[in-house]
């Protein structure tokens, strides 16, 4: 057992209520690109911004042909080992919350409860009315806009219909919002996975929690800004990483 990793385990089996926040590291290992990496998405394709969305019906025509062009990598996506490792950690009655940058739904399908994932950034694997909040199913709006070019609308109050996604230039969930600030004000120990702590106002949880007086543990493959502040920085990769650390959990 590393220095490094035996110091991890003490910080763990210490907490009484652990915080994971995660990023789009933990989902790479997933086959998910990252967006915003030197590889990212959004250094080939500009991201659409929530008030031209609203604006233009041919913006939002767009946005629907980029979202049904191709194989639709997020949906298609498992959970790995890393997903499957903090659910342990939620099963095991250690880990309260998981605040999640991430839109792909992966710790839902990894099992966590609904009340314990807290998705500060939306879904992508549904869509919804702005106006209702009705939820409509991507394969049914995909069938229709295939088969149409019609951009779809909401069929109860005929408002605008957008993936369930918090856009560039959308305001952050009040209540997503409020929940995270609870929950890392509840924890005594707080662990950013895979994520470049520099997409606020997510990143701030991090060094809310620190000044609350929890510990905080980063495990990312690159440095962050905030590691000068973190009790613990592990730069190795993320599924393997956790793996070991239940593994040291159930055997030391």
């Amino acid at each position: 057992m590393s220095e490094q990793m035996s110091q991890f385990l003490s910080l763990v089996r210490e907490a009484g209520r652990v915080v994971v926040f995660t990023g789009a590291g933990i989902s790479t290992e997933s086959g998910i690109p990252d967006f915003r990496g030197p590889n990212g998405v959004w250094k080939k394709i500009s991201p659409i911004d929530f008030n031209d969305f609203i604006a233009s019906e041919n913006v939002r025509k767009e946005y629907w042909s980029r979202k049904f062009a191709g194989t639709d990598t997020m949906a298609n996506a498992s959970p790995n080992e890393g997903h499957i490792a903090i659910s342990q950690l939620v099963e095991a009655g250690k880990v309260t919350h998981i605040i999640t940058q991430n839109v792909d739904g992966l710790h839902l399908k990894s099992g966590v409860p609904e009340e314990r994932v807290i998705e500060l950034h939306g879904n992508a694997n549904y869509a919804s009315c702005l106006d209702c909040g009705r939820r409509f199913e991507l394969t049914d709006l995909r069938s229709a806009f295939i088969a149409t070019s019609n951009v779809p609308y909401c069929s109860d109050c005929g408002g605008i219909v957008k993936t369930a996604t918090i856009s560039f230039g959308q305001a952050m969930p009040a209540v997503e919002m409020q929940r995270s600030e609870q929950a890392t004000s509840d924890c005594d120990l707080f662990i950013a996975i895979g994520s470049s702590l520099v997409v606020y106002p997510a990143a701030g949880f991090p060094a809310m929690a620190k000044r609350n007086g929890a510990e905080l543990v980063i495990l990312n493959n690159q440095p962050t800004d905030l590691d000068p502040v973190a009790d613990l920085v592990v730069n190795r990769q993320i599924g393997p990483t956790l793996t070991e650390l239940l593994r040291m959990m159930a055997t030391s």
